[in-house]
């Protein structure tokens, strides 16, 4: 029997107990505003019985542990779609960009919406060009078409210049997420060291250690696609595209940022040299934006500019000016970023070669030509209009951007779910948790006052003596 002495020894096992169970009630109340945070729970066991002439007798209760409530599958869910997350957000971003750089607000099915951008300086180019065609020998007209000319080379000129600044942008991005990435990894080594220890050591789980690396970890997955695997240890292995970077405390590899060629940032492992072929995160949805959407536009920006440089110099170098000077381009420069109108024009728009006879300035040939180009079906267009050909551009990226909107909004309600999901199971409840502080309240006053009772009982007997 455990006679009055250890019923005494039952109540202070049951006061410990109690009180333990107010601090891990405390603890998860303390965090409730923690994100990062996954509740925690007394884990409570019966303590070892004696023997009796009744039979086995309890002996109380031991606080045995103080369990961690995560759902693993859970989180490694949360981890991927925050890596889709990464990547579908680092092309709004981009794309968004180069809508601005445009100079065009689109609409829902990509057309241009507002008015403002390339399309509009060209239909004003192509205006002007008529205007002069119905009055040659008008200053006013020429001036007015050299104009028009200069807004629609130096929109050309700003636009290549945003997106290459853009492509600056994606490379210095690239550059800093990788570092973040090389911290993250650093620091969720070092979290792998203090869990093995603490763990070693203390005989029990470090929860409050392994929210911070799951915190960690979730921040890489922003980053980069990773797989993660708890050892044996608890330390957590981290690998990327097949190439493990950490392995416990130790950071075996790193990312790194190289030139493949051309300026073109792409990432690999730092010190064995390996390409990585990413598949998520916000480093490879910067690279799919930068060598996808935002490469081809620059590409069919310049070809459009190329194509205006040609087209308008063809007729416009066989016309002649007021003063019969002929040969001269209308526009100088090979692409978006260096189309020019001829300086000579611009210092002197007589020098437009509007006319196609020497002399007669009232000739409106090569003008009508000009004008006429605004609806020239271009081979090396693929038999599209000029304007037809930016509208096309446009279009696409619209389409790019709206279709990247749509992924994002989707995955933004499946991370949502998670979050919620894993809440349910892991998030601090301020009613449940006030319920259980009571509860172990009440519980501890109750193995006070078993105490007291025993300790009555003793004076008791001891009294029975005098």
């Amino acid at each position: 029997m455990l006679g009055l002495f250890g019923v005494l020894n039952l109540g202070t096992r049951s006061l410990a107990t109690q009180r333990a169970g107010v601090e891990v009630a405390g603890q998860n109340l303390a965090n409730v505003n923690n994100p990062a945070y996954a509740r925690q729970r007394l884990a409570i066991e019966t303590s070892l019985s004696v023997s009796s002439p009744y039979g086995p007798q309890g002996t109380g209760a031991d606080a045995v542990a103080i369990q961690q409530i995560r759902n693993g599958f859970v989180d490694q869910q949360i981890n991927g779609e925050l890596s889709v997350g990464g990547y579908l957000g680092a092309q709004q971003d981009a794309l968004n960009y180069a809508q601005a750089s445009l100079g065009e607000v689109l609409d829902l099915n990509g057309e241009a919406g507002d008015g403002t951008g390339l399309s509009t300086d060209l239909n004003n180019l192509f205006a002007a060009f008529q205007s002069v065609s119905t009055s040659p020998g008008s200053l006013t007209e020429r001036q007015l078409l050299v104009a028009k000319a200069e807004d629609l080379a130096s929109h050309l000129n700003q636009v290549d210049q945003r997106l290459s600044n853009l492509n600056t942008s994606l490379n210095q991005s690239l550059e800093s997420d990788v570092a973040g990435a090389n911290e993250l990894l650093a620091a969720i080594a070092d979290l792998n060291d203090l869990i093995i220890n603490t763990e070693n050591s203390a005989g029990g789980a470090a929860n409050d250690l392994r929210d911070l690396r799951q915190s960690k970890l979730e921040e890489l997955s922003k980053l980069v696609k990773v797989d993660a695997s708890e050892s044996a240890s608890g330390g957590l292995n981290i690998s990327v595209n097949g190439n493990t970077l950490v392995s416990d405390k130790n950071v075996l590899d790193t990312l790194q940022t190289y030139d493949a060629g051309g300026g073109q940032m792409l990432v690999r492992t730092a010190t064995s040299g390996t390409p990585l072929a990413l598949s998520g995160g916000h480093i490879q949805g910067v690279i799919d934006v930068r060598d996808g959407t935002l490469a081809t536009m620059r590409d069919q920006m310049d070809t459009l500019a190329a194509t205006l440089i040609s087209e308008v110099n063809a007729a416009h170098s066989g016309g002649f000016a007021l003063n019969g000077a002929t040969g001269a381009a209308f526009f100088t420069g090979t692409d978006a970023a260096s189309i020019q109108v001829n300086s000579a024009l611009v210092n002197d728009p007589s020098l437009l070669q509007i006319s196609g006879t020497a002399g007669n300035a009232g000739d409106n040939q090569v003008g009508l030509i000009l004008a006429q180009l605004a609806e020239k079906k271009i081979p090396t267009l693929n038999n599209q209009t000029l304007n037809q050909n930016y509208s096309s551009t446009v279009a696409q990226l619209g389409q790019a951007l709206n279709s990247v909107n749509e992924r994002a909004a989707d995955q933004q309600v499946v991370g949502t779910m998670l979050m919620k999901q894993r809440a349910s199971l892991s998030g601090v409840s301020i009613d449940e948790e006030m319920s259980d502080l009571m509860k172990f309240q009440t519980a501890f006053q109750a193995s006070a006052r078993l105490i007291t009772t025993v300790d009555e009982m003793l004076e008791t007997l001891v009294n029975m003596k005098r």
